[in-house]
């Protein structure tokens, strides 16, 4: 347990030191903030939608400063949530929650549905750290939630 636990670390710092899609995303369709009054963690999510039907993410990105988990939380989302629908994308996203918060997991294959975000299990035991590991994740809904290309009110996790 303790070399999974050791690879889980070198994952997150990994994309801590490394995020991936960190960067704005000018001609974004869909633009949410986060912020954490907690620790201070922000975070804007940028992404665009391909207009198929359903429709899938396009591009996702992000840019903010935070800790460690929620630095790697956002980057590794961004790789996640990339060509999803909307409907998967909801379905991780409630994945995602269930394995940090010990809520019943959505049905079908958690494993084989959160694949590398498994490395966040830990976190569950630190209620704290939660709220770092899950700002990206609220902060991507609302943009898919927004049809107003942004001009929402920030996403606050208190």
């Amino acid at each position: 347990m303790t070399e999974l636990r050791d690879l889980y670390q070198e994952v997150i710092l990994d994309h801590n030191k490394r995020p991936r899609n960190f960067r704005p995303l000018e001609d974004a369709a869909r633009r949410a903030e986060g912020f954490n009054p907690l620790c201070g963690d922000r975070v804007t999510v940028y992404l665009n939608l391909d207009g198929t039907e359903p429709e899938h993410l396009g591009e996702v990105t992000f840019e903010g400063a935070g800790c460690a988990i929620s630095q790697a939380s956002a980057s590794l989302m961004t790789e996640a949530l990339r060509g999803k629908s909307r409907d998967e994308a909801e379905r991780l996203f409630n994945a995602f929650h269930a394995l940090l918060t010990d809520d019943e997991a959505p049905e079908g294959d958690p494993d084989a549905l959160l694949g590398k975000l498994q490395v966040f299990a830990g976190v569950r035991d630190y209620p704290m750290r939660v709220k770092c590991a899950t700002l990206p994740w609220h902060t991507a809904r609302a943009a898919l939630a927004d049809d107003t290309g942004g001009d929402s009110d920030p996403v606050t996790t208190e």
